[in-house]
């Protein structure tokens, strides 16, 4: 067996390997599986390229390949023993935008080396990889660099709404297609360079359009942008593998992304335009009185209550509330509380946020239930406790249709018999919502860190069973 049939042997397992991680990550149980499967086929492609590699490349360069992959290494390590759940999001965003960036070099590199054995036909197939490889690279790097922007709050997460966006987006587009047939028919680096600028303008006005409310689609859309882009390095490389995986990746990615839309009642075709970003409306002010509740009087509602729902978000992350938050539901449950946890399909900055927070917790499976899955219960519910949320439970949704949120689905939380929503102010949410929810009748306000007032609620709960002591001379 030469080396090159090996590395293609190699390259089927490891394909097989990460379907069945895909298939793995799609369930809690299984999550585990997936990333080990995953993990294997990596590893089996990696030393199967770097095979392939060694029979045309020096001692020097292979000298180079093993300090590069040396260097990612330790980084990708360093990252991952560092990163909170909280900077996820984030991370995953620059993560992408490095393989966009990865794909637009090895375009640029197809095209400064020619192999001298194309020609005709096969010569235009070439220049025609190239050029859509620069294009879907550039657009995924700005892009995921914008969302990266967003995510770790270092410019405004509001849309931006230039006159005519929708037409820049589709001249955009169209000077692409005509750069591709000028560029296959005749190359030249002007063309490309005029189709790389293109692309990083685009990018980066496609998700800078988008609100924050939306961020966790563009992630999971970006993620499919990546995809692709490594599917187009794969047929420049003339790389088997790295076109079934990029495909892998693209596809998942794009079909996640129509789930999460569907979810949220937004089109998938607007995803892709980058045009579904609405105006976020102004901070309209308080629109009534809202009332608080402190943790020693929530303790007194959920030790009366029959069945409590959480409904989690963002905040809990950012809290890392999520440790007490599962030892307030062993505890309730202990006392024969019914307690489950309501989730949001987009609750927190990226697909599953929050599934990964609790299961990190060892909250038990089979308690998470979705949106789809809890929404009739809550008027069958005692308590609802609203943990770092704002918008995936913002009645607005469904009563204002002016609303720049109106039509999403949310969670029915104000149908409960009592809410008790965690936060640290009255601010809006990511979304720049007011939420009506915060003055409702039914719902009280639990000021503070999500993290200490679930605290202070379980010493509340302990407190209420700890009998009180009789004073010394009572009779009896």
């Amino acid at each position: 067996m030469t080396i090159v049939t090996a590395a293609e042997a190699a390259y089927v397992v490891a394909a097989l390997l990460f379907i069945l991680s895909l298939a793995g990550l799609s369930q809690h149980r299984t999550s585990r599986s997936g990333v080990v499967w995953g993990i294997t086929g990596m590893v089996i492609a990696l030393a199967a390229t770097v095979g392939l590699a060694s029979r045309n490349i020096t001692s020097t360069g292979l000298v180079l390949i093993a300090v590069a992959m040396a260097l990612g290494a330790g980084i990708g390590l360093w990252r991952a023993r560092v990163v909170e759940m909280t900077g996820m999001p984030e991370l995953i965003a620059i993560m992408h935008s490095l393989v966009g960036l990865a794909a637009a070099f090895v375009g640029w590199n197809g095209y400064l080396d020619v192999d001298a054995e194309l020609s005709g036909s096969l010569l235009g197939i070439h220049h025609a990889e190239v050029f859509i490889g620069v294009f879907i690279g550039a657009v995924t790097f700005t892009g995921s660099v914008v969302a990266y922007l967003k995510l770790s709050a270092r410019i405004d997460s509001r849309p931006l709404t230039l006159p005519g966006k929708h037409i820049l987006n589709v001249s955009a587009l169209v000077a692409f297609v005509a750069l591709t047939v000028a560029f296959v028919a005749r190359p030249g680096m002007g063309l490309l360079i005029a189709v790389t600028v293109i692309a990083l303008a685009l990018g980066a006005h496609l998700v800078a359009s988008i609100g924050g409310g939306d961020m966790p689609v563009v992630v999971s859309m970006l993620n499919s942008y990546s995809g692709w882009a490594a599917a187009a390095s794969g047929f420049l490389l003339a790389n088997n593998l790295l076109i079934v995986t990029g495909a892998l990746v693209g596809s998942s990615g794009a079909y996640l992304s129509y789930i999460m839309c569907k979810a949220m009642n937004r089109s998938f075709i607007s995803v892709i335009a980058g045009g579904f970003g609405t105006p976020a409306a102004e901070d309209d002010g308080e629109q009534g009185e809202h009332q608080e509740i402190n943790a020693e009087e929530t303790a007194e509602l959920l030790r009366d209550a029959t069945s409590v729902i959480i409904a989690p978000g963002y905040g809990m992350a950012v809290a890392q509330a999520q440790y007490p938050v599962a030892e307030l539901a062993r505890k309730l449950r202990e006392r024969g509380v019914e307690v489950r946890f309501g989730i949001h399909p987009v609750a927190g900055r990226l697909p599953g946020h929050m599934n990964v927070l609790l299961a990190e917790a060892n909250v038990p499976y089979d308690i998470v239930l979705e949106m789809d899955e809890i929404n009739d219960d809550f008027p069958a519910t005692s308590v609802v406790l609203v943990i770092g949320a704002n918008d995936t439970v913002n009645p607005a949704a469904i009563d204002n249709p002016a609303s720049p949120i109106a039509g999403m689905p949310v969670l029915h939380v104000w149908e409960a018999a009592h809410v008790v929503v965690f936060k640290r102010s009255m601010a809006v949410g990511y979304a720049g919502v007011q939420n009506p929810l915060f003055f409702r009748e039914n719902t009280q306000m639990l000021f503070g860190d999500a993290k200490q007032r679930v605290e202070d609620i379980l010493r509340g709960l302990d407190a209420l069973d700890t009998p009180v002591p009789e004073m010394a001379g009572t009779s009896r």
